[in-house]
């Protein structure tokens, strides 16, 4: 069973950059398209990003386009979001998801494996 673990999470000042990583182990992270969501408190899990088991394909959800960058190293097992541009609306908890297929989609139900999470906190 694939397991995932989030690293990089902290406390930024707004327009500030964070790279979080995710870290993929038990089974080989070439085999996992892996997305980026977020729970802010209160709030549902929503959908931030996601990158295909090659890494040439990614999607990410409006609210970050142009500001969050996904990419991968699939011989280091590991995918990164690098944050830019931070905002206090970024502020949430952000955990990766796999699943075994070529590029996963935008919902949380269709994801079986995620991290613990990883806090992100942006101030003004």
């Amino acid at each position: 069973q694939v397991q995932l673990v989030e690293s990089g999470g902290g406390m930024v000042q707004v327009g500030d950059s964070l790279s979080l990583s995710c870290a993929v182990s038990g089974g080989p992270a070439r085999n996992y398209s892996v997305a980026w969501f977020r729970q802010a408190p209160g709030k549902d899990r929503e959908f931030v990003s996601v990158i295909s088991r090659t890494g040439l394909g990614t999607l990410h959800a409006d609210s970050v386009l142009g500001r969050f960058i996904t990419t991968r190293d699939n011989a280091k097992n590991t995918v990164y979001l690098q944050m830019n541009s931070l905002k206090p609306e970024d502020t949430a908890v952000y955990y990766c998801a796999a699943k075994p297929v070529l590029l996963g989609g935008r919902t949380v139900s269709e994801y079986n494996t995620w991290g613990q999470g990883t806090q992100v906190t942006v101030s003004s």
